[in-house]
């Protein structure tokens, strides 16, 4: 980080847009999606959109592992918090995401559950240690990114013997989900041009794994960093690409990200994890192979398991788009649930609850902007 600024040099920041104006061709309309919710913020954070020509659309993908979870894993999760001997522990976002009926966990919490924020998942480890008359729950959700921290939980537990910790395991898989997007629905177009590749999820699982993509679907894939200089570059290179119309993986994000990753991460996930056969996602409804399970040797550690928990019916609530923007249809200013009364405050939807979401980054950049086109 010492060269930060670096990163974020406005001089060249508008080089490249000036290069990006150069390269885009006035008669076609080039649609990127950032797959990853960090990259939205920067996106906004830095004001790229006022930087591309009109033709050059960034498209806002479900890149956020608390907005994906559908409402039914939620519950679950609230069901077992209303049990007495259950702690239930889970990242800080989790907690605010609105379920069935109002609630949340976080509401949950204020009736009385016993619901505890972690910043780590090894923190359940000690809770678990602390309290060894109750049952500690580990509502685990993400991308690659935390998945190798819920495994490290379970290899330390089982080493240690503990007996009173499991896992609700909620890690989902970045290609599988952008197979998704890139697969046509009935009744709907696939309209991307090509991805921003995640960062820190290329950062275990390397830019070999998107490999598949350009192959299959004939789309470019390039993985960026977190900078500004970074995300213009990346564009970049993906108007390059469609110009030349070529479809193959670039690593813009070189510095930290390999072709294979993190091999002993990779290994010690594929240790303690298998895949599902189906797992459903918010916005993109049942997903083949897109999640994880906690392998059969350490069952013992699967809180679905310990207690045999039930599917229960749920629904967002009915006007929320948050399913639409996750698929890129809709930007978030178009749910009329969007600043009222949907806020970050009052989240309705997903998408505006989590640091990450597409809703809460609109909110927070553009809302001055909003505002002055309705005086208008």
């Amino acid at each position: 980080m010492k060269y930060v600024d670096v990163f974020r040099d406005a001089e060249l920041a508008h080089q490249l847009a000036r290069h990006i104006h150069q390269q885009a061709d006035p008669g076609r309309h080039y649609r990127l999606m950032e797959f990853c919710g960090g990259h939205t913020h920067a996106v906004f954070r830095y004001g790229l959109p006022a930087l591309l020509p009109d033709n050059v659309e960034l498209v806002h993908g479900p890149g956020c592992p608390v907005c994906v979870l559908p409402v039914v894993r939620l519950e679950q999760a609230l069901e077992l918090s209303r049990l007495p001997e259950v702690i239930l522990c889970s990242y800080g976002d989790m907690l605010r995401v609105p379920a069935g009926k109002g609630q949340s966990l976080l509401k949950a919490r204020a009736d009385g559950a016993d619901i505890r924020m972690l910043y780590s998942p090894l923190e359940a480890l000690t809770l678990a240690q602390q309290h060894p008359e109750r049952q500690v729950v580990f509502f685990a959700i993400g991308f690659e990114t935390t998945t190798p921290p819920t495994a490290v939980l379970i290899q330390r537990a089982d080493e240690m013997g503990i007996s009173n910790l499991s896992v609700l395991c909620n890690h989902v898989l970045t290609p599988a989900a952008m197979h998704a997007i890139l697969t046509p629905r009935e009744g709907e177009a696939t309209a991307i041009d090509g991805f921003i590749g995640p960062a820190h999820v290329s950062t275990v699982i390397g830019s070999e794994a998107y490999a598949p993509f350009p192959r299959q679907f004939g789309k470019p894939v390039v993985i960026a960093g977190f900078e500004p200089l970074d995300l213009l570059q990346a564009i970049s290179m993906l108007v390059g690409q469609l110009n030349r119309h070529e479809a193959r993986v670039e690593n813009q994000f070189s510095r930290a990200v390999t072709p294979d990753g993190n091999p002993k991460a990779r290994v010690l996930v594929e240790r303690m994890f298998e895949r599902r056969s189906s797992f459903e996602w918010r916005g993109l409804g049942e997903v083949p192979a897109s999640a994880l399970k906690i392998r059969p040797e350490y069952a013992r550690y699967d809180a679905e398991q310990r207690f045999e928990l039930s599917a229960p019916r749920a629904r967002e609530h009915p006007a929320c788009e948050c399913p639409a923007v996750l698929r890129g249809q809709k930007r978030p200013d178009q749910c009329r649930l969007f600043g009222t009364p949907c806020t970050p405050d009052n989240p309705l939807g997903a998408c505006m609850v989590s640091s990450e979401g597409a809703c809460a980054a609109w909110y927070r950049y553009n809302r001055g902007r909003i505002a002055m086109q309705e005086r208008e």
